[in-house]
């Protein structure tokens, strides 16, 4: 109901009245000032919906000048020739930036994360945990669409302390929950950046129908292949499992395991160098094993071989690597791969 009565608040600021804006959604204004009562889905995306067509504000009074109706429409329509996750995000950030100056979305890639996260440049008022919660569910859920594949998040964070209604934010965000932190951000997979933007302006028309759904709503299909095949390699890096291994164990053929993983915007072996690489440097960063033993742990028949990829993933050898890694490295290491895992086991 905490949302609910920022939407109020919009209404305040525009001078108006939001009783026909609750009513849309079955509510009346005491329910609204009831600190324990609370709303369905479908009733915040009712008035959502209203307020957003009767205020013509998109943003429902966060910043200083509105964004009317139509604009995450526009958003979605110059992100959409993009091939790639990754570069539609960048274009939905950089539009977003040529309309609003109270906040910046920025994306950053580190330790095979990404991060967005929303930069506050003007102070955001009352209305700040909504707007801050609003803008990552937004991107959040055009990204999913995009690409048409749920895409898990292994943290969100926020830059307050927990609300009294932090239970809902489990079912906006999922596990992984971070409060007091310096900025509102999430984080998610970064091989996800490289899948195939699916949609076209057939989906975009039929989507703007009805929008609010990837606000409100998480989003309903997971494509799980490319998730399996990692979660099977990390499981099995000592051995090299072949295409025909995975394919039986998922229950596929495996003309259907790499059809899969290209609709998915991967390709097999992208996934085994990836899985190899993190397992490898993982391996030299926390332990003093021979480079022998390291290359026989994550699926190398020799040492030679696993030299040749690793310079090929990385630009050095194993032994320039390791050497290059002195104690407090390898301690910021060990505390950011311990974080990673924790986030995988969570998201998981």
């Amino acid at each position: 109901m905490a949302f609910i009565r920022a939407i109020v608040l919009a209404y305040a600021k525009a001078g108006k009245d939001a009783t026909h804006a609750l009513r849309s959604g079955g509510l009346v204004r005491s329910q609204v000032d009831d600190p324990m009562a609370r709303v369905t889905a479908e009733q915040m995306e009712s008035i959502c919906h209203f307020a957003m067509r009767e205020l013509d504000d998109e943003a429902l009074g966060w910043f200083s000048r509105t964004l009317p109706w139509g604009t995450n429409g526009m958003l979605c329509r110059a992100a959409l020739p993009s091939p790639t996750l990754g570069v539609a995000l960048k274009r939905w950030c950089r539009h977003h930036g040529l309309m609003v100056d109270a906040i910046a979305m920025r994306i950053s890639v580190r330790n095979a994360l990404v991060t967005v996260e929303v930069e506050e440049r003007k102070d955001l008022g009352e209305q700040r945990e909504f707007a801050l919660v609003s803008m990552l569910r937004s991107v959040h859920g055009v990204a999913c669409w995009l690409v048409d594949s749920r895409i898990a998040l292994r943290s969100a964070a926020f830059p307050y302390p927990p609300p009294e209604h932090s239970a809902a934010y489990s079912c906006m965000f999922g596990a992984g929950l971070c409060f007091d932190e310096k900025q509102a951000s999430i984080r998610f997979d970064a091989h996800c950046l490289g899948m195939r933007v699916v949609r076209d302006d057939a989906d975009l028309r039929q989507m703007l129908k009805r929008p609010l759904p990837l606000l409100v709503h998480q989003y309903p299909r997971v494509r799980l292949v490319g998730r399996q095949v990692r979660n099977l390699l990390r499981a099995h890096t000592s051995k090299s499992l072949a295409a025909s291994d995975l394919a039986s164990k998922l229950n596929l053929s495996v003309r259907s395991l790499h059809r899969h993983l290209a609709e998915e915007g991967f390709s097999l072996q992208a996934i085994k160098n990836d899985v190899r690489r993190d397992a490898a440097i993982a391996s030299l960063a926390h332990n003093g094993r021979p480079l022998k033993q390291v290359a026989g742990s994550v699926g190398f028949q020799n040492e030679a071989s696993f030299n040749r990829a690793f310079r090929e993933w990385t630009g050095q050898t194993p032994t320039a690597y390791r050497r290059g890694l002195d104690g407090t490295a390898a301690a910021g290491g060990r505390l950011a791969h311990g974080r990673l895992a924790e986030a995988t086991r969570l998201s998981n």
